[in-house]
């Protein structure tokens, strides 16, 4: 049976694995923007482009 240290050492080292997966994760969900929002400011297609502020 393994000790106590040993235990807590594997735990932590599966946490800090876990923790790296979820924030790649998360981060991978949305890395790029859609045409629709790439696009948006330059306003509807066939208008004129919106006034610069």
């Amino acid at each position: 049976m393994a000790s106590n240290t040993a235990a807590s050492d594997v735990k932590r080292k599966n946490k800090h694995k876990a923790a790296g997966r979820r924030r790649k994760n998360a981060s991978a969900k949305k890395s790029t923007l859609s045409a629709v929002e790439l696009f948006a400011a330059l306003g509807a297609p066939g208008q004129p482009a919106p006034k610069a502020k």
